[in-house]
């Protein structure tokens, strides 16, 4: 392709990355052609014109996430930066990322399962025991209790990246209550009603029905076993940094928005308050950690949750969704044994592979860490959201001895990984493209049947060589597209 006469981009070279939209400086890859030859004739400033109406749409929508930063005295609200450059995933390698998914998301809820029964993979000695029972998020609460129909976790955020040859790796599971949904769903809104000749010009497979999806699962657990069950979902409240997406979600499955002390057990049974009285629920699909859902089971001081519903849910009278307890399995530490998990439980292959996982608590692969920490990725097992990193190639000497020292201290806390140079997508920047990295977000959902929400939530890093695309870490977000050809 010859270079474009208008092109509006500073010189886009995409080595020695790979690049979503590039080949090569001037080569534009197939499924993108159309995109770019678009974007190539719009004047910057009807661009210009078209993000700002953006960003005052999600201003007036509340389109928001806190930010909290140890050197802020005060959390900092802001609208998610949108990039109107779409993320294009063709149908073919959208069907293998599918079928890995799937699997992945079916040998995780068989885990939970047996680690709160028999324990078959620890006695057989696939995981380590203290691995397990040691974990933080390790709940002997749900010991032998019984879950409808042995689902543990029933939404989940798989994060995806690809490396510097185009290839896929899973790099963490969310499933304790991943975030991002409502980033999806309004992201393709946008692009809709402010970019509809780039939206209409393809193919998309559609993402709407998702949520009719998502709510026939949460339905389909309900314990009680009636037709139209009442279902909500817990938020901790307004001041919570996702607390738009709760609202969003329930309005749109049409489900109880609640707080903890909008909620009462009696007799076992769990009910709203509500101006008309008590209504039992049936499902509750919470937002808020396993520490603060029961001041009488775990955290004692929690205000956010309901003094009782554990005991409800042993009685059998509601389901919680995602199950308490099932933050063992997406541990840091644990994450390495999922491919030996799929292996254990399905007698499969992992479609998808995991990133390489140095476990600190082995003394030869924490030698080899300390050894390298300068290329390597340090993670805390028990946290999220780009908290607790050290980035080596980024990091200084001072943050490297730190966190040299916090490895030796606490080994068992600790994975590290080598840095993969993730793949990039050009973003808008001030008119012009840009090279950002990127990584997905993929949404699963595990009802009758275990689906995947096409496309998904692609994050960016819109600080230039970052690696860090958390939304918590000022990172940004496009809409995804999985073509139907």
């Amino acid at each position: 392709m010859s270079k474009p006469e208008n092109l509006v981009t500073t010189p886009y070279n995409p080595h020695p990355f790979y690049d979503e939209m590039f080949m090569n400086a001037y080569s534009v890859r197939s499924h993108y052609q159309t995109v770019f030859r678009q974007f190539m004739t719009m004047k910057s400033g009807n661009l210009s014109k078209r993000q700002t109406a953006t960003m005052k749409r999600m201003m007036e929508e509340g389109i928001t996430f806190t930010l909290y930063s140890p050197d802020q005295t005060e959390a900092l609200e802001r609208t998610i930066p949108f990039d109107p450059i779409p993320r294009i995933i063709p149908r073919d390698e959208w069907l293998k990322l599918e079928k890995g998914l799937r699997q992945r998301v079916k040998a995780l809820n068989l885990f939970l399962k047996d680690i709160y029964h028999d324990q078959c993979i620890l006695k057989d000695g696939i995981i380590p025991r203290k691995m397990v029972l040691s974990n933080c998020y390790f709940r002997p609460e749900m010991m032998r209790l019984s879950i409808p129909n042995d689902v543990y976790v029933t939404v989940s955020g798989i994060d995806l990246i690809r490396d510097e040859h185009g290839e896929y790796f899973v790099l963490e599971d969310n499933l304790r209550s991943p975030s991002g949904f409502s980033y999806l769903y309004k992201s393709r809104s946008i692009m809709t009603h402010l970019f509809p000749e780039l939206v209409f010009s393809h193919s998309i497979q559609d993402i709407e029905q998702s949520l009719n999806v998502f709510l026939s699962a949460l339905r389909r657990l309900s314990p009680s076993g009636k037709k139209d069950p009442v279902i909500g979902l817990l938020t901790p409240g307004c001041y919570n940094s996702a607390y738009f997406e709760h609202t969003f979600l329930a309005q749109q499955m049409g489900i109880e928005l609640v707080e903890g002390n909008d909620l009462v057990v009696i007799d076992h049974k769990v009910y709203i308050r509500s101006i008309k009285g008590l209504r039992q629920i049936d499902v509750l699909y919470r937002r808020i950690d396993d520490d603060f859902l029961d001041p009488l089971a775990f955290d004692p001081n929690s205000l956010l949750g309901v003094a009782g519903i554990m005991n409800a849910y042993r009685a059998g009278n509601i389901n919680i969704v995602n199950a308490p307890g099932t933050g063992v399995a997406d541990d840091k530490a644990i994450y390495a044994y999922v491919p030996d998990m799929i292996r254990y439980y399905l007698k499969e292959e992992p479609i998808l592979n995991n990133v390489p996982t140095y476990i600190l608590s082995r003394p030869d692969e924490r030698e080899h860490v300390l050894q390298h920490l300068s290329t390597m990725v340090v993670k805390e097992t028990s946290l999220s959201g780009g908290y607790g990193m050290l980035i080596g190639p980024t990091a200084s000497e001072s943050e490297l001895a730190d966190f040299r020292q916090k490895i030796l201290a606490n080994p068992d806390r600790y994975i590290a990984q080598p840095t993969i140079q993730l793949s990039r997508a050009p973003v808008m920047m001030d008119g012009q493209m840009a090279a950002r990295h990127i990584d997905l977000r993929a949404f699963v959902i595990a009802g009758e049947t275990i689906e995947v929400i096409p496309g998904g939530l692609t994050r960016v890093a819109l600080k230039e060589g970052s690696l860090v695309v958390n939304s918590s870490q000022g990172g940004g977000c496009k809409d995804t597209w999985v073509t139907n050809s």
